[in-house]
């Protein structure tokens, strides 16, 4: 998406967060802008260990004052964020993208498997061999992706859903071709 604002002459800048504002590059013009971005994305390791969508949101809609396009890269495994991502909506054009793993959905069977929540570091085992446990998984899996589809909706956010699994260029055109028309 950088490299596409290079073309366009666009200003590009980033706010990467968790549950606080890791880093904020200001948006400039400029391939050795782009550069920097690149790197500071290679380089970056996230200090907090939870998520917090509304606060970056909240965030960005004070330190961008100019109307701008607002790409929102996440799972959006989080609660509590339509409010902002409302109000984001209204005073930018708001793009959610959303990162997927198929393994989310589809929990192999293999056995006892010991899990670890990313945001609470809490520890489960799992014996994904039994069908319910796999059948639970995928039921909350969907019914959290039909929670977040409809919050982008009432929201009035453009979205996607970019599988870790895929190529992902055929998804963003997809929905570059959309928002054209």
């Amino acid at each position: 998406m950088a490299f596409s604002g290079i073309q366009n002459n666009d200003k590009i800048g980033v706010i990467l967060f968790s549950d606080r504002i890791e880093k904020f590059i200001p948006p400039k013009k400029g391939r050795s802008h782009i550069l920097r971005i690149i790197r500071e994305l290679l380089d970056f390791e996230p200090e907090g260990t939870k998520t917090d969508i509304a606060f970056a949101l909240d965030y960005m809609n004070r330190v961008i004052k100019k109307r701008s396009i607002c790409f929102v890269l996440s799972d959006f495994i989080d609660d509590n964020f339509e409010q902002s991502l409302k109000i984001a909506s209204r005073k930018h054009d708001l793009v959610a993208l959303k990162i997927e793993d198929p393994g989310e959905e589809e929990l192999p069977k293999a056995g006892w498997l010991l899990f670890r929540d990313s945001e609470n570091g809490e520890m489960t085992w799992v014996n994904s061999n039994l069908k319910r446990n796999r059948l639970r998984l995928k039921h909350a899996f969907l019914e959290r992706d039909k929670r977040i589809k409809e919050q982008f909706t009432r929201a009035g956010v453009d979205n996607i859903t970019i599988r870790t699994n895929k190529p992902y260029v055929r998804s963003l055109m997809n929905l570059f071709k959309q928002r054209t028309r």
